[in-house]
């Protein structure tokens, strides 16, 4: 490695994207087109930097399986940077197998790091634990163990443990400060500030409340009953009896939880839950159908009962009924909430993330642009959606588990 080559490699590790141009922006050969790429990645030009950082790799061949995995795994941070999550699945386990068997177990170590944030922006957090405890003993760079720190952060708020989401952080801002990187920095201060933001609503007795998610997680108790709008699940302290499965049965537990202590119409039920706006005999009779499967499905944590006017929700166990809602009423919340990242997304890599179709997603980016929420750039294969602003609001649990079919 020569001094130009050396010198720009370090600028590179401390944030200098431009110091590192200064020095190699003129060189073709596979060192420097590979070191370009990672300055343009820095710089945000990031189709600039898949193209130089392949150009690399071809250049280092089968001669360097070595700078050629090093290549691979640039170029998968890139494309996880622009939210191709298909691409670095594809690349990052035969890239890391390869750099293990050469020595390089910092880069192999990178290169897990990668593979788990793409794992958890795919809404696997429990493989993205995995993935990320393989180099949990290794001696690694302030930069990495930053990087690695808020990995770590998302599995744990995906999980709702605020305290080890705090702990996490923690260790990312202590790491990043070590590190001396400013871009760093402000992301581990972004991701502590979206810590304490409102995370969701309480809604007790027909008012709600904005609560953070240390206090949403605070609000389990043996005394109180919850609907959980946030995992569609009702849940009494440590019990829990999820209706992912049973949207419509989800639907009728909410409008009764926010109705506590008090009854809700039938009609109100009817149309919330069935979306009907002309209410028939046949309507009645799918309620009474409905709420008799829920009745059973909540036993014995709390009973349905008839009232003269409609239903009530009786707890057995427990002494109040809250429902934890979603921060803002919003149907297409998960869009809002991975968009909310501050990168730009793809249709298909939301589609990916969300567990849904693509058409679907489409749907819901256009209704989204058309109230002004959102906004794209570029056309066709290249279209990009994102957020006009920050939104103001945390979106971990705007990231539900996504409904089963039974």
């Amino acid at each position: 490695m020569d001094a130009l080559i050396a010198s720009a490699a370090r600028a590179l590790a401390m944030g200098d994207a431009l110091g590192a141009l200064n020095r190699i922006a003129l060189r073709e050969d596979p060192p420097a087109l590979a070191l370009r790429g990672i300055a343009m990645a820095q710089l945000g030009e990031l189709v600039r930097a898949k193209v130089l950082l392949r150009r690399a790799a071809r250049a280092f061949g089968s001669d360097d399986p070595l700078a050629r995995a090093r290549c691979v795994v640039a170029e998968a941070e890139v494309a996880l940077a622009a939210r191709d999550l298909n691409g670095p699945r594809k690349s990052l386990g035969a890239a890391h197998a390869a750099l293990d068997a050469a020595g390089d177990r910092i880069n192999a170590a990178h290169a897990r790091c990668l593979e788990a944030r793409c794992l958890l922006l795919m809404g696997l957090p429990d493989q993205a634990q995995q993935t990320l405890a393989i180099d949990a003993a290794a001696t690694l760079p302030a930069a990495l163990r930053a990087a690695r720190a808020l990995v770590a952060a998302g599995i744990a708020l995906r999980r709702l443990h605020a305290a080890q989401a705090r702990a996490a952080l923690r260790r990312a801002e202590q790491a990043a400060r070590e590190s001396g990187i400013a871009a760093l920095i402000a992301e581990v201060d972004r991701a502590t500030h979206s810590l304490a933001a409102p995370a969701a609503r309480v809604i007790a007795r027909g008012r709600a409340r904005p609560v953070t998610l240390e206090q949403a997680q605070a609000l389990s108790s043996p005394h109180r009953l919850i609907v959980d709008g946030c995992r569609y699940a009702v849940r009494v302290a440590d019990t829990s009896i999820s209706l992912a499965s049973r949207p419509v049965l989800f639907t009728l537990a909410c409008l009764l939880g926010e109705a506590w202590p008090e009854d809700v119409p039938r009609q109100a039920l009817i149309a919330g839950a069935f979306r009907a706006k002309a209410i028939d005999e046949s309507h009645r009779a799918r309620l009474r159908v409905e709420i008799g499967r829920l009745r059973a499905q909540l036993r014995p944590m709390a009973d349905v009962t008839a009232t003269k006017r409609g239903f009530a929700l009786m707890p057995t166990l427990a002494s109040e009924v809250i429902v934890l809602a979603r921060p803002v009423d919003e149907k297409h919340a998960a869009v809002l909430a991975l968009l909310d990242d501050g990168e730009s997304w793809s249709s298909s890599a939301l589609a990916l993330a969300l567990g849904a179709s693509q058409r679907s997603v489409q749907r819901a980016l256009d209704a989204l642009a058309s109230a002004g929420k959102i906004q794209s750039v570029g056309a066709g294969r290249t279209r990009r959606w994102m957020l006009p602003a920050v939104i103001g609001f945390a979106t971990t649990l705007l990231l539900p588990t996504p409904w089963t079919n039974e």
